[in-house]
């Protein structure tokens, strides 16, 4: 499957700078592996940091077979369109990877690895999104843990928890800190190597899922679980899994900057930070029946400002909620990093 020393090519095709290309623009980010170049028509030749926010350019290209020619040995597919499924326009270009001996890494709904059986040596295809072997329901067995599990949360899809999530992890790792990554999207998997796709697991395995991965990480001193979905979106049914199975001693809550509505549900109004997150807390809680969890801050994605009106958006959003907030990407995490290891953990172990 697939190793570190791979050469990508990240299929991008209309979707660089789009929301929907978060696949490809978090391989660019936090992937080990090489990537020979990223494949968008709409773009080719241009310097890809004018386009997204990397420290890494390689070439635009049009085709698959210009990405073979560059040495590309995995075929990445990096857009997330609304759904999860393929659309029929890509089909062209997967066969013709496939053909040209590419292996394939593919994180939607539809699967892959039945219509391509016919492989070469050494071929493959990476289907994220199959629910894992084993699994039972739920116990709250992290109660039991004395670590820090630190829950992303959000106000909406899409505002940036798995990246949030992950700047937080690689700063503790920077600091010396022994932190895990739980990635619970087939974004993070793809990234990290492993991981649960909790939207392709049955619903009553759902939060033992995520307790297996988090007592996975009993050993680290910090486990850093990516969130998904939100409590106010009517078509979110991620949140209170992640819950149960993390556990968590403390949540970091992330947002969009001048978001006053969900993006695809513009009836549903983001309520005030602070009494979101009180509201976050509390059900994490559950009346008690749970240890209470602390919120230690907020990412906020500010790409659409300018710097001087993103750092007065997150100066006013801490005056709303009394707690730091940053953009993780512009301003980094360390304000964050900081309260985490400067406080003692919201919960204690308990029998």
């Amino acid at each position: 499957m697939l190793r570190t020393d791979h050469n990508l090519a990240l299929f991008m095709e209309g979707a660089l700078g789009e929301d929907t290309g978060k696949m490809g623009l978090s391989v660019l980010r936090y992937s080990p592996n090489p990537v020979a170049c990223v494949i968008d028509s709409c773009h080719v030749g241009a310097d890809l940091r004018g386009l997204v926010k990397v420290d890494r350019s390689p070439p635009i290209v049009g085709t698959v077979r210009e990405a073979a020619a560059l040495g590309a040995e995995v075929l990445v597919l990096g857009i997330a369109p609304p759904g999860g499924l393929i659309p029929e326009r890509w089909w062209a270009c997967i066969d013709e990877a496939v053909e040209l001996g590419l292996s394939v890494v593919n994180g939607l709904h539809d699967h892959l690895a039945e219509r391509y059986r016919d492989l070469r040596e050494e071929q493959w295809v990476w289907d994220v999104r199959v629910e894992p072997k084993g699994l039972k329901p739920g116990e709250g067995l992290a109660r039991t843990l004395s670590n820090r599990r630190v829950l992303m949360v959000g106000t909406d899809m899409s505002v940036g928890k798995m990246t949030s999530g992950l700047e937080v992890h690689f700063e503790m790792l920077r600091r010396g800190v022994k932190s895990a990554f739980v990635a619970t999207g087939q974004v993070g998997i793809t990234v990290m190597g492993s991981g649960v796709p909790l939207d392709a697991v049955r619903l009553d395995f759902a939060s033992g899922a995520i307790e297996r991965e988090v007592m996975a990480a009993r050993d680290a001193d910090v486990v850093v679980v990516e969130g998904q979905g939100a409590l106010l979106h009517p078509g979110s049914s991620a949140t209170l899994p992640l819950m149960r199975g993390t556990i968590p001693t403390d949540l970091i809550m992330c947002t969009r900057a001048n978001q006053p509505t969900l993006r695809r549900v513009p009836w549903v109004r983001v309520p005030n930070l602070k009494e979101y997150i009180a509201l976050y807390e509390s059900l994490a809680s559950t009346l008690g029946t749970f240890p209470s969890p602390k919120t230690l801050g907020l990412c906020v994605i500010t790409a659409s400002l300018e710097e001087g009106a993103a750092l007065d958006e997150c100066k006013r959003i801490e005056d709303e909620t009394g707690l730091p907030a940053v953009d993780p990407i512009r301003h980094g995490v360390s304000r964050l990093v900081d309260s985490l290891l400067g406080t003692p953990p919201a919960l204690r172990p308990v029998s």
